[in-house]
């Protein structure tokens, strides 16, 4: 019984020094694709949808991260790209997201998405697409580049949704399973 417990002891010790071990390492950087619904129909939900994807990315950014904004109209245009390094650059990521503009039927999101999927880094990486659109999205979905969203999730809210795209997934997948594999 004495033996049982001495190594519960141990084991509770080198599991607590385990953890206090990882507090002390930073998570790596990770690159940000923010795309965001550049049609007319973002205007109606554009308050809901500033405050929302601000409170999400305080969430997310951390020193070090990098961010690429489009703004996803007629033709997909990056409005920002940065390296977060101080609060004054979380704050201009904020006012670029507040100072996109809507206009027409279109969302360009295939541009935006095939550009993003191009950009990404070895690291980690977050693609965040906002709809106000449901048109924009089936064509996305009808189109060549529909295959980008093969690994993702939809949040929907009222008047728009938010999709997590997880790009360049299968290719790391099947790296990942061929090093299993090999080993």
């Amino acid at each position: 019984m004495k033996k049982k417990g001495f190594i519960l002891v141990i084991l509770s010790v080198f599991c607590c020094l385990s953890l206090l071990h990882g507090a002390d390492n930073q998570r790596p950087e990770i690159k940000v694709n923010l795309i965001i619904d550049g049609s007319g129909a973002f205007v109606g939900v554009k308050e809901e949808i500033t405050a929302w994807v601000s409170g999400r990315l305080d969430q997310i950014l951390a020193e070090g991260d990098m961010v690429t904004i489009w703004n996803a109209g007629t033709a997909a245009r990056v409005v920002y790209s940065g390296r977060i390094n101080s609060a004054s650059d979380k704050d201009a990521v904020k006012k670029s997201i507040g100072d996109i503009t809507a206009a027409g039927n279109n969302a360009d999101f295939s541009g935006a998405l095939r550009e993003a999927s191009q950009q990404q880094g070895s690291g980690l990486n977050y693609t965040l697409l906002i709809s106000a659109s449901p048109a924009a999205i089936s064509s996305l979905l009808s189109g060549p580049q529909a295959n980008l969203l093969r690994f993702s999730r939809m949040e929907e809210f009222s008047g728009w949704r938010a999709l997590v795209v997880g790009l360049n997934l299968d290719e790391k997948v099947r790296k990942a399973a061929a090093n299993f594999i090999g080993s």
